[in-house]
């Protein structure tokens, strides 16, 4: 555990509620960031976030001192997010998520590009990814955004998706040549409709 982690968890177990908020203050991007590229719309990743760290806080009253001090926080917030994705997942029925949701999804982020040209191409290319993101089956995509969107290890995506670490490096490989036939297709596709 680095050092921000053990002050984190030292602070769990010492206060929970100042530590809850530094908890929140410090992971809260990365939750928000791994719903909205599994669900494809930033208000389910608000919502689903605000019900993942409802549910982090909830569990974390009934640990002792010493269970919070043992505790990864980014692990353990990417199992309870994942769980409440997956939750959501089987309590509705499933609609695609359309580009023109996704571009307006994306359009919503802040975007450091010093140009209106480059902004745009970057928004479009996180929109067709994004799209992309949401064609993948559940489990490649949660792995694939655990490991290149929030930046997960994979023995800590094995960690939170009760897998062996074969397993994830598995599904993350089979996500991304997945990604990479559905960009290609799109590419080509683009391609015609501009000849």
């Amino acid at each position: 555990m680095d050092d921000m982690t053990e002050q984190l968890t030292e602070r769990l177990a010492s206060d929970l509620d100042d530590g809850f908020t530094e908890l929140v203050r410090g992971h809260a991007s990365a939750v928000r960031s791994f719903l909205f590229r599994v669900s494809g719309s930033a208000t389910e990743a608000d919502d689903l976030g605000q019900d993942t760290f409802l549910r982090a806080y909830s569990a974390l009253r009934d640990y002792s001192p010493e269970r919070r001090r043992k505790l990864k926080p980014r692990a353990w917030l990417m199992t309870i997010a994942a769980n409440v994705w997956r939750n959501h997942v089987r309590t509705r029925v499933r609609h695609p998520v359309s580009t023109t949701r996704a571009e307006d999804a994306c359009g919503s982020w802040p975007d450091k590009s010093p140009g209106p040209e480059e902004r745009a191409a970057t928004s479009a290319d996180r929109a067709v990814l994004v799209a992309a993101l949401t064609e993948l089956p559940e489990k490649h995509r949660v792995a694939v955004v655990m490991r290149y969107v929030v930046g997960m290890s994979y023995s800590d995506i094995a960690e939170a998706q009760s897998c062996p670490v074969g397993t994830v490096k598995a599904q993350v490989s089979r996500g991304i040549g997945t990604l990479r036939e559905i960009l290609t297709l799109e590419t080509a596709v683009q391609g015609e409709v501009t000849r």
